[in-house]
């Protein structure tokens, strides 16, 4: 792909004096801009809902959500995948951030590692990617020679395979399976793809990992019902979920919580349903860890 094709290299004529801009004008410019971002994420909710399923569907296989990128598209898919273990309780490895150069890479500049098409396919070996996992492969130009070999690896394999880019046309958004690529336009700076490009990956990570933990029974109503109390805000969170989740009182949601090892949603049905610890959970596991679900079984008891 010739260089003056690729969009996120391309000039904004909206900022070619923003240098001249006073502070506040600057600021609002750029604001602006911005605002552009959702609107281009949301010319791609069709593609993002059926990467979602397919999500779902292989993590109930055991499969694992893998991202793969460089730079900023890389730290957005460590930082998504860093946050699922405390957010919804999931197993450190079934969400998986993958960033060439590795942790070095998350802080400093690794020269090099992102034109290694091969290191791409070494890093998913590594982790012991399999067939049952999905690959998410983030590049804002969809041109990134490291995300581009793991995603042949990963569809060597027969692994089900996503992109997220902002160049849609790009060799990553034509190997992968399903192709995310919303066009958040030249950005404020030419080329400074943290900005509008960085901001459109994040919104659709966001989508991708919290809808996906919806389906898998994690979030009850719009509560964070699996959630991992690990610190003391974490703690009084839990406390309030399930006072709210079960309309009772903090102290009866404490209490609740202590006896089943804080553990929200075993609190919930026990709370909801009338039943002790080993009956809350055994209506979670017959209903795939769905509160709305073990509620409805409980109901019909």
């Amino acid at each position: 792909m010739e260089w003056e094709q690729i969009k996120t290299e391309a000039r904004n004529s909206r900022t070619e004096h923003i240098d001249t801009l006073s502070t506040l004008d600057m600021v609002r410019l750029i604001n602006e801009e911005d605002a552009t971002v959702a609107l281009a994420v949301k010319a791609e909710v069709e593609h993002i809902a059926a990467a979602v399923d397919v999500i779902v569907a292989q993590m109930k296989q055991g499969g694992r959500l893998i991202y793969s990128g460089c730079g900023t598209s890389g730290r957005l898919g460590v930082l998504d995948a860093s946050e699922c273990p405390p957010t919804y309780s999931t197993a450190p490895d079934q969400v998986m951030g993958l960033i060439a150069g590795g942790e070095e890479a998350m802080f400093h500049a690794v020269e090099g590692a992102e034109d290694d098409f091969g290191l791409g396919r070494e890093d998913l070996k590594r982790i012991g990617f399999s067939g049952r996992d999905v690959l998410v492969g983030l590049a804002a130009s969809g041109r990134t020679p490291y995300v581009l070999g793991a995603l042949d690896y990963a569809k060597s394999l027969g692994a089900r395979t996503v992109s997220v880019t902002c160049c849609p046309g790009s060799p990553l958004t034509q190997a992968a399976e399903i192709a995310i690529a919303p066009e958040p336009g030249p950005e404020v700076v030419t080329g400074s793809t943290r900005m509008k490009s960085g901001t459109a990956q994040k919104m659709v990570l966001n989508m991708l990992s919290t809808c996906s933990m919806i389906k898998l029974g994690k979030v009850y109503g719009n509560l964070m019902v699996d959630v991992q109390p690990s610190n003391e805000k974490l703690i009084q969170r839990c406390k309030a979920i399930v006072s709210e989740a079960a309309s009772v009182s903090l102290e009866t949601a404490e209490r609740t919580l202590e006896q089943c090892g804080y553990r929200p949603k075993t609190a919930i049905v026990m709370l909801l349903c009338g039943v002790d610890q080993e009956g809350a959970v055994r209506l979670l596991e017959r209903c795939e860890g769905s509160i709305s679900q073990a509620v409805s079984a409980g109901a019909r008891r």
